[in-house]
């Protein structure tokens, strides 16, 4: 993602059990929180849902059986978890190791974000505990590789999935997590058109599932979590800001919440593709916009990412809810971090061949209409007002990390480079 927006919540007791109980209210920490009157409104808006819904479960491959996670294989997870050993090992990684540390529930946490976010609290001596399913979506190995360094960091990666109810409740028993860093979802702009039902079950069902669990617990957790640039969609308006409209999304992916960068990253993102095809001598697609305009992103390396997420948690407020009572109103509130300087594809590809000291082979092609955009932008004022978040890394910097990391990684001949 090239701008990541986090959303945080300190307590949810407003989001109902079951449907139609939910009472708007006012929120003093509302950037962007609408509710219709209209009875009728909401019946014809929960009528469409219901139906674009449906529509991508008949376009989704079949049910995901058990040894399946969102359509996906599941990576050698076992049939069952817990006992005294599956629960002392959770214990011990949710241990803080100072007197105001927090204890922080991370899912998604062999993912790109996931792992560095993890570690960076860990290393403050903040309680972690990872949530991941593994899933096939991208080379497993490289998943593998980084619930390595999280062991190596003293962070236990739970390996299931946060569909898990049962599952979800006994971390809650046996952990009293302050916070959850909800960062598990189906990523990716072009797969939801092969797989629409994988961003159902993860970015949506699975959602609300775990907020279902926070709100169940006492003391409820404060909630922050991850949503994409890729909502803004077809917003015109740069930079986006917290307050545009997000009702004209690009993509199912966006519908249900581009690119981060850096070490140990995702093989699907354009960075790291680039880089493997043109070490390989083989040529690489950049994509022009329809009026033979360059495409930008707003490309923001992951330290930068990792510093706004961590303040986004040091900042929630305590939530008051308990057991499912709400006693005052929930603090919401929502942030872009992203680099606030676009940066055309084709200047990536330009580093990418300083750093590599090899010449990239290019096809131009027009933009296909998959859910991309033509560019993305973050406006993060209001996150450097409230959270301090200031982007440091410039894009060569961080790519000269990154080739150094891939070169490592994939044990790479080594050859005088600029890295």
């Amino acid at each position: 993602m090239s701008q990541l927006k986090m959303v945080s919540l300190s307590h949810i007791d407003n989001i109902p059990s079951t449907p139609g109980k939910l009472k708007p209210e006012k929120y003093p920490y509302v950037h962007r929180l609408r509710f219709h009157s209209s009875l009728s409104r909401l019946t014809v808006w929960s009528s469409f849902l219901l139906v674009f819904f449906l529509f991508f479960f008949f376009l989704s491959p079949p049910s995901a059986s058990p040894s399946s996670v969102g359509g996906f294989p599941r990576l050698g997870l076992g049939d069952s978890w817990g006992g005294p050993e599956w629960e002392r090992r959770v214990s011990s990684s949710a241990r803080k190791h100072s007197g105001s540390g927090l204890i922080v529930l991370v899912t998604g946490a062999a993912g790109f974000v996931g792992t560095h976010v993890s570690v960076a609290l860990k290393r403050r001596g903040d309680g972690v505990l990872g949530l991941d399913n593994f899933n096939h979506y991208y080379d497993p190995n490289l998943k593998r590789a980084r619930q390595k360094l999280l062991e190596r960091a003293g962070v236990f990666v739970v390996e299931g999935d946060i569909n898990d109810s049962a599952l979800l409740r006994k971390l809650f028993d046996v952990v009293a997590f302050t916070h959850v860093m909800h960062l598990a979802a189906q990523a990716g702009v072009r797969y939801a058109m092969q797989n629409p039902g994988s961003y159902i079950h993860s970015n949506i069902a699975g959602f609300v599932n775990l907020l279902e669990a926070c709100k169940s617990t006492d003391p409820q957790p404060a909630v922050v979590w991850a949503s994409s640039s890729s909502v803004y969609g077809l917003n015109s308006k740069v930079p986006f800001s917290e307050k545009d409209r997000t009702d004209q999304p690009a993509s199912l992916y966006a519908a249900t919440k581009k690119a981060v960068y850096g070490p140990w990253g995702r093989p699907d993102m354009a960075y790291f593709f680039f880089t493997k095809d043109i070490l390989k001598g083989k040529p690489i697609t950049i994509f022009e916009a329809p009026d033979h305009g360059s495409v930008a992103r707003d490309f923001t390396y992951i330290d930068d990412i990792v510093k706004g997420c961590l303040a986004a948690l040091d900042t929630a407020k305590k939530s008051t809810g308990s057991g499912g009572k709400k006693k005052g109103a929930a603090q919401f509130r929502m942030f872009n971090l992203g680099n606030t300087s676009p940066v055309p594809v084709t200047e990536l590809v330009n580093i990418l061949e300083k750093l590599l000291k090899v010449k990239a082979k290019r096809m131009i092609l027009p933009m296909p209409r998959n859910g991309d955009v033509k560019f993305t932008h973050a406006n993060v004022s209001l996150a450097h007002r409230e959270l301090g978040y200031r982007p440091t890394t410039d894009l060569e910097n961080g790519l000269r990390k990154f080739a150094r990391w891939y070169s490592n990684f994939y044990s790479l001949p080594k050859k005088k480079s600029s890295w």
